[in-house]
């Protein structure tokens, strides 16, 4: 019944997972904020070249939620890339796969805070363990660096990275009833107009890198897949299972993240790598098992 919403998620994040890959493989060849710059402006051109008759008809719905619809595209969108892109340039792009396995636990924690959503002990105790895995890999299989506070610089960026999309992610509940290419058209230009002025100072303290070759080709697939069909694909899943039971394919992103940088870049997989997966994925397993009935 669920079969078709399943698929879209795991290839949505399967487009996530690889876009941790993509950054790694931009450094160098084109540098974080002018990857951001150009990822927004091909999607947006994209995105508004196939919507324009949709967004004329949704306008007077988006002009009421015009500040929802911005700040989704200022959070959710260049403030979690252009920090993930920036934390690539410090750490390897299995430690940022991974710790994306945080947002959904950040998600629980902020909805029950919030919202007062029902909670079980198997919830607390899975997302728990997810947590222990994201910290794991952030502390580099040594949890005591972080009682020194000694956690890799680009460990801590994406650690920002995971509360701003937790946070874009938990405000969705605010989201106008409007087409899913106004959904995606009207944030994604906020993007990019949010994204010019950081592209500037990265100009300015001659920082920018211009796209070579492969820069250009990593910009194209940020677009088309991590931005368009991932995002895409997500909402269609999220409107056959739900946001609840839909967040929790998130948690595929370290997976496929990992496996990609294994196979692509040829990055180590160490021990701690491993046992934060099992933890990530075990955690939200068991959460998922025990959420309540309700739920």
């Amino acid at each position: 019944m669920h079969k078709k919403a399943y698929l879209c998620l795991v290839i949505a994040t399967l487009c996530w997972g690889g876009n941790a890959v993509a950054g790694k493989l931009a450094v160098g060849h084109i540098s974080p904020m002018m990857l951001t710059f150009w990822r927004w402006t091909f999607a947006v051109a994209i995105i508004f070249a196939i919507s324009v008759p949709q967004l004329i008809k949704d306008w007077p719905v988006v002009k009421k939620r015009l500040p929802i619809l911005m700040f989704y595209g200022i959070i959710g969108y260049t403030t979690f890339n252009a920090t993930l892109y920036t934390a690539l340039k410090y750490t390897t792009a299995i430690n940022v796969a991974i710790e994306q396995a945080g947002i959904p636990m950040l998600i629980f924690m902020i909805n029950f805070i919030l919202f007062r959503m029902r909670v079980s002990i198997a919830q607390i105790l899975g997302f728990s363990l997810t947590l222990v895995g994201v910290a794991l890999t952030a502390a580099h299989g040594d949890l005591a660096t972080l009682l020194e506070l000694t956690v890799n610089f680009g460990d801590a960026l994406m650690l920002i990275a995971v509360v701003a999309y937790a946070v874009y992610t938990v405000s969705l509940r605010w989201k106008p009833l409007i087409d899913w290419r106004t959904l995606m058209a009207i944030p994604a230009l906020f993007a990019l107009l949010t994204t010019v002025p950081l592209a500037l100072w990265e100009q300015a303290n001659s920082q920018a890198i211009w796209p070579d070759a492969r820069g250009w080709i990593v910009a194209l697939y940020t677009a088309l897949f991590a931005s368009l069909v991932a995002q895409i694909l997500y909402i269609k899943g999220v409107e056959g299972i739900g946001p609840n039971r839909a967040s929790l394919f998130i948690n595929l992103i370290p997976v496929f993240g990992t496996l990609l940088s294994v196979a692509i870049i040829g990055e180590d997989m160490q021990p701690f790598h491993v046992a934060a997966l099992v933890l990530a994925l075990g955690g939200i397993a068991i959460a998922e098992r025990g959420k309540p009935a309700s739920v």
